[in-house]
């Protein structure tokens, strides 16, 4: 059942894509940071009334933390989506598994011990030559800096799943830590729009007002499968299932967009992900808690 969750939550999440996409036509980054974060604001207060879960938390700062990384990664992951094909910016986005295996090398490098890390380093190399592979399309295309944007998401979000994984040890439940993210996301979205504009609605075509709404439930309910299948199931099984988000996001790139991706950027994909399960695999040897994927 763990593995159905993580399943379910990267289809959410990879449909919530297919909005930002969709919606980015008419609104600007902060804008669609704001309105995903209202509208989780919204739906996740609704739920944790109604299953008698308090706001108060006791440990603030923690969750201040979690949501400036975790913001910077989503307005990043959301302009990489606005500006590439939906598949290349979703798997530079799950590109945050590697990241975590470079972050344990970069420590192991710096105590002394990087002698142990060899085949972790490896999957690390492995992972960033898929990016190369991966941008390398985007060069001809002029969307270099969309996709260093999409790379800078991926790290962030690594960043954001520690500290998502200090919550639960100290026992925050995983719809609060929700709620005060989209508590977040709506207060920085809100911030960047008195700086870039707010959008007319007369301008705005009905069908980028019609994902508003979806946008918000989706990540909701995305970020709320994966923490469940994180905290009741096989770490290395979920954590791997993950990446079936690249896959439904494939799928939408080619049928909703008609997105053109060259063949080394498929490849740069696969080698992505290959290079990802294997550091998730070799993390799972040593660090028996991975944290959950959070977006």
């Amino acid at each position: 059942m763990q593995a159905l969750w993580m399943i379910l939550g990267s289809f959410f999440f990879a449909t919530m894509a297919v909005g930002i996409k969709v919606s980015s036509a008419s609104f600007s980054t902060f804008e669609l940071v704001f309105y995903r974060g209202v509208v989780s604001v919204i739906f996740m207060g609704l739920v944790l009334r109604t299953r008698g879960t308090r706001l108060r938390t006791p440990v603030p700062m923690m969750h201040a933390w979690r949501t400036f990384i975790g913001v910077l990664s989503l307005g990043s992951w959301f302009y990489a989506i606005a500006h590439l094909p939906l598949a290349t910016a979703m798997t530079l986005n799950y590109m945050s598994g590697v990241w975590v295996a470079a972050f344990i090398v970069g420590g192991a490098v710096m105590y002394g011990h990087a002698e142990r890390q060899g085949p972790l380093m490896a999957t690390v190399l492995a992972g960033f030559a898929g990016v190369v592979m991966m941008l390398r399309p985007t060069l001809d295309q002029h969307q270099l800096f969309a996709g260093l944007i999409g790379l800078l998401s991926g790290m962030g979000a690594a960043l954001a799943y520690m500290q998502v994984m200090a919550l639960s040890k100290v026992g925050e439940p995983e719809g609060r830590t929700v709620f005060y993210f989209s508590v977040g996301s709506a207060i920085a979205g809100g911030a960047g729009m008195v700086f870039t504009g707010f959008t007319p609605w007369a301008a705005v075509s009905w069908q980028a007002a019609a994902w508003l709404v979806p946008i918000g439930v989706l990540a909701s309910l995305g970020q709320w499968c994966m923490t469940r299948a994180y905290s009741r199931g096989s770490t290395l099984l979920v954590a791997n299932l993950q990446y079936s988000g690249i896959v439904f996001a494939a799928f939408y790139s080619l049928l909703l967009f008609g997105d053109q991706v060259p063949l080394i950027g498929w490849a740069g994909m696969c080698v992505i992900v290959v290079s990802g399960l294997a550091a998730t695999a070799l993390r799972a040897r040593t660090v028996p808690d991975t944290p959950a994927e959070e977006h």
